[in-house]
């Protein structure tokens, strides 16, 4: 059977194909794989475990436990989402693990740096502690979403410079 070099694997033509054709559906499995687990992460340590805030901290603590729950379903659905869509990649031998997870990297990433920036800072929804300055937990929080959304892109160009030069040898 002919085979196909993409991404320095010997793949089948087949698979090449598929992977070119579901291309973004690889990235976009992964974009909300990331931002469902990131979500989930955030909801189960910060909300739940160190009990450092909730979704919305302007009201009640009922109000704020309500939110969590509202935030952790969120979180869950976009998560069984992606994973429905990770299943229908494998079931056409399409998946591209290295895109997957350059989209699930960028998707934590952007998830973290909107929740770090839009909801803590912009809309003041709640921030990441209280009693304490802010700062160094914002520096840290913001920064590490930064390097998930470059690491993330980073994977992502790899594979879109693998797929040019896929369709180039065709």
């Amino acid at each position: 059977m002919p085979m196909a070099t993409l991404n320095n694997n010997s793949i089948d033509h087949a698979t090449a194909k598929n992977r070119l054709v579901y291309l973004s559906f690889n990235m976009w499995s992964g974009f909300l794989f990331g931002i469902g687990f990131a979500a989930f992460i955030d909801e189960a340590v910060f909300h739940q475990l160190l009990n450092w805030h909730h979704f919305y901290d302007k009201s009640t603590t009922a109000v704020g436990l309500v939110s969590d729950g509202i935030f952790h379903a969120f979180s869950w659905f976009a998560t069984v989402a992606s994973l429905f869509m990770y299943a229908n990649l494998r079931r056409r031998k399409a998946l591209w693990p290295k895109r997957w997870a350059g989209g699930a990297l960028f998707g934590a990433g952007a998830f973290q740096l909107y929740d770090g920036t839009i909801q803590h800072k912009l809309m003041g929804l709640h921030q990441i502690r209280y009693g304490v300055d802010l700062f160094l937990y914002d520096l840290v929080w913001n920064a590490i979403a930064v390097i998930l959304v470059l690491i993330g892109i980073w994977l992502l160009l790899q594979t879109r410079r693998a797929t040019k030069k896929t369709k180039a040898e065709r």
